[in-house]
């Protein structure tokens, strides 16, 4: 008697998950900015030798960075806006040659808005070790060759001594307000310890003092998924046909996902399909198809490596650190200070924004009431406005 045995199933089987990995093997290794490249609106700005908190000097580096308005005779007017993660200078402006996107914050910067750009002089900078114009591991080093695995490691500290520079070239010895959200918080609030005297009025968006265990979980997957990519080459993938483009995706992938409440996701998405996919033989279901989307977005104008120096930079970011502890630091902040959260915001818990409130000699608190999470800083423009607008009324220029 012979045993009966069932034909092998031709439907769909695991194999086809790998479907859900979007194209993007082709095209360059890198979304950087390079020389040659569209300058848009950039200027840039030698800043010399700059000596880092590791014990390494950075040579021969430079800031790209933007400005909008004009600078009053008494200099008494000028507005520093610290970009997060994945930002850039190009805050305000249309996107064009040299600007992929649209600025970030178009709908608190520019003429009429909260920072008016006919009264305010604004300048923003791409955060050193980027990729968007400043010295970063995209760069050309001195020996004529990229940075690539070369670059050493950065801090926010590190940061805001090139943007110190920075202010310097340009004349301005004391900013009206210092302004950053999420990672350019982190500088932001560096800003108001390590220059109290060029700091006048600062704020602190969706931002915390140190970066906590949750947050530093979210950041070590973002590094694994950019490391474990086979084409990441330990950092030297850009004389490559093919760079980390996966790995960063996902790693955007993952971030994005932090950026946007459970609330906002069951809402907009739920369980619905993508299309005509079926998720019971391996399609997608819509969330996953809007975290592709945005993943593809980013490497468009991104690198992998200054995704990792950037987010070493939240890693280690305390502004405690060497300074007697969180309290002791942020005790020593002089400017006026406003501190903004978002409620539904899971990765800049409210628990942060009260420790900044309590621990700054001079400050108030607005809350941004929002399904979105912690982009609620960017999507609810009207309340952003109006916290911001009502601050710097107390304060104008010349007072």
């Amino acid at each position: 008697m012979t045993a009966m045995t069932s034909p092998i199933s031709q439907a769909p089987g695991v194999g086809t998950a790998t479907l859900k990995l979007v194209d993007r093997s082709a095209g360059s290794p890198t979304g950087a900015w390079r020389p040659g490249d569209d300058p848009g609106r950039r200027h840039f700005l030698e800043i010399g030798d700059l000596p880092l908190d590791s014990g390494e000097i950075l040579p021969e580096t430079h800031l790209a960075f933007e400005t909008w308005g004009q600078l009053a005779p008494a200099r008494d007017n000028a507005v520093l806006v610290l970009h997060a993660l994945t930002g850039d200078s190009h805050v305000t402006g249309e996107a064009g040659p040299g600007h992929p996107t649209p600025g970030w914050w178009d709908t608190l910067v520019g003429p009429g808005r909260a920072i008016d750009t006919d009264r305010y002089y604004v300048v923003a900078a791409n955060i050193l070790g980027g990729c968007q114009g400043s010295t970063g591991p995209s760069s050309t080093a001195p020996d004529g060759r990229p940075w690539g695995s070369r670059f050493p490691w950065l801090t926010t500290r590190d940061a805001v001594r090139a943007e110190s520079r920075l202010a310097d070239a340009l004349g301005i010895d004391t900013f009206h307000l210092v302004i950053g959200a999420s990672l350019g918080g982190h500088r932001a609030l560096e800003w108001g310890v390590m220059n109290p005297e060029r700091v006048r009025n600062l704020a602190l968006v969706a931002t915390g003092a140190s970066t906590t265990a949750d947050q530093l979980a979210w950041c070590h997957l973002q590094e694994l998924a950019i490391v474990g990519d086979p084409y990441f080459f330990d950092g030297d993938y850009y004389n490559h046909r093919v760079g980390p483009v996966r790995g960063l995706g996902l790693a955007r992938a993952i971030a994005h996902t932090t950026y946007r409440s459970a609330g906002e996701l069951d809402t907009r998405f739920g369980r619905a399909h993508q299309g005509q996919e079926d998720p019971a033989v391996g399609g997608r279901y819509q969330i996953e198809s809007y975290l592709d989307h945005h993943s593809g977005k980013l490497l468009a104008r991104f690198d992998a490596n200054t995704y990792l120096i950037v987010n070493h930079s939240m890693m280690v970011h305390d502004v405690g650190a060497g300074r007697g502890g969180i309290d002791a630091a942020l005790s020593t902040v002089t400017a006026r200070t406003l501190v903004v959260d978002v409620d539904s915001d899971r990765l800049f818990l409210p628990a942060q924004a009260e420790e900044l409130t309590v621990g700054i000699p001079d400050t108030r608190r607005a809350t941004i009431h929002s399904l979105h999470g912690h982009d609620g800083f960017l999507i609810e423009a009207d309340q952003m406005d109006a916290a911001l607008r009502g601050f710097l009324a107390e304060d104008e220029p010349g007072r």
